[in-house]
């Protein structure tokens, strides 16, 4: 499963900058409005030193890290639900996304236009948040009118009548811009309204957008969109898309090191903001290994062995037999499998093992 990461904020925050350093993909970029035209998709890999590692010790013919997509789409402004601009016409892309960052510019800067002329974090999350939530009003209403359609059949009704239930108690909400994700649904509740995929129903990562002297320490713009994300249990990730830019064009992995070293950074806003989306949702990796390839794998945190084993292939999780696990750290200390199994590390797990961050795991199956 490769996540998935909508990106949006408004026009000319610098989210198409970011989208091209993030993913080294060139991208439309203008000191205007509405220069992305189309919504922009890029996958990357996820940055994992734990996977370098392996790769050095089993030297095997491909190394295969896990992936995320992230789309870019058009900035929303004031009105999108009714028409302005351009980034209402993209809104599907986001309501497939499992995550989606909003992008909020933190920096200073007069000869970049800002769209409202005024340089206000707080006003600017409000104006998006106001806008999802009249997007999501109006996939509301249609799902109201399906559903009291099924009223009147008796097979459906009790179904039917727990889903209005839930409309109802998402509509107030809404109609105070207040996000279908703070009202702390039930998973039966979730499970019942999928088919809407309400866009303020999904988790949501805050990207402050500043220039290199905020990267470190932030500024009082940065302040603002933590103080926000906080409030909504989540994280703000500081990230100079200029930076990022110019970062991702070193080929060097020793010179993109001291780059960041002279930032005092430890990690790049892309490795930053992959793993907070992870953190976010609740994502574990763990890694096959051998000659043929070392590589990562994304599951849920909780997932049994068997479900994992079907991440890698469905036969692998209809014939599960056992899997063989030992952890990262395991082979990092010992260095062969073979001192693994000495030191009584090497694990046999059968189908009720849930699957830990960092886990090796050798798959034995029956088909």
């Amino acid at each position: 499963m490769a996540l998935n990461c909508g990106i949006l904020g408004l026009p000319n925050v610098g989210k198409t900058t970011i989208f091209s350093a993030l993913c080294s993909t060139p991208a439309a970029t203008t000191n205007y409005p509405f220069s992305t035209v189309k919504a922009n998709v890029g996958i990357v890999n996820v940055p994992d030193i734990r996977l370098d590692k392996l790769t050095s010790i089993f030297l095997p013919e491909r190394k295969i890290p896990a992936t995320v997509e992230f789309v870019d789409i058009a900035g929303l402004v004031k009105g999108a639900s009714r028409g302005e601009g351009l980034g209402n016409q993209f809104l599907s892309f986001i309501r497939d996304a499992a995550v989606y960052t909003h992008v909020v510019r933190c920096f200073e800067n007069s000869d970049v236009i800002h769209v409202n002329d005024k340089l206000d974090p707080a006003s600017d999350i409000e104006t998006i948040d106001i806008e999802l939530a009249l997007a999501d009003l109006q996939t509301l209403a249609k799902r109201r009118e399906r559903a009291e359609k099924s009223l009147k059949n008796p097979a459906e009704k009790k179904n039917t009548e727990f889903v209005l239930s839930i409309l109802d108690k998402i509509d107030p909400a809404l109609e105070n811009a207040q996000p279908i994700r703070s009202l702390g649904l039930s998973d039966e509740e979730k499970t019942a309204i999928y088919d809407c995929h309400f866009i303020t129903a999904k988790p949501v990562l805050y990207v402050c957008n500043v220039d290199e002297d905020g990267i470190k320490s932030g500024n009082p713009y940065t302040e603002a969109v933590k103080k926000r994300a906080a409030s909504e249990g989540t994280e703000a990730i500081l990230i100079c898309g200029k930076f990022e830019a110019d970062l991702c064009g070193i080929e060097d992995p020793e010179e993109k090191q001291a780059f960041l070293d002279d930032l005092g950074l430890e990690e790049t806003g892309l490795a930053a903001l992959i793993h907070s989306a992870y953190k976010l949702l609740g994502l574990r990796t763990f890694f096959t290994t051998g000659k043929d390839e070392c590589r990562a794998w994304t599951i849920h945190a909780g997932d049994t062995a068997p479900k994992a084993a079907g991440v890698i292939h469905t036969d692998f999780e209809k014939g599960f037999i056992k899997a063989e696990v030992y952890t990262c750290d395991d082979i990092f200390k010992y260095g062969t499998e073979a001192k693994i199994k000495e030191a009584g590390k090497y694990r046999l797990e059968g189908r009720d093992y849930v699957v830990q961050d960092g886990d090796v795991i050798f798959y034995k199956f029956n088909l």
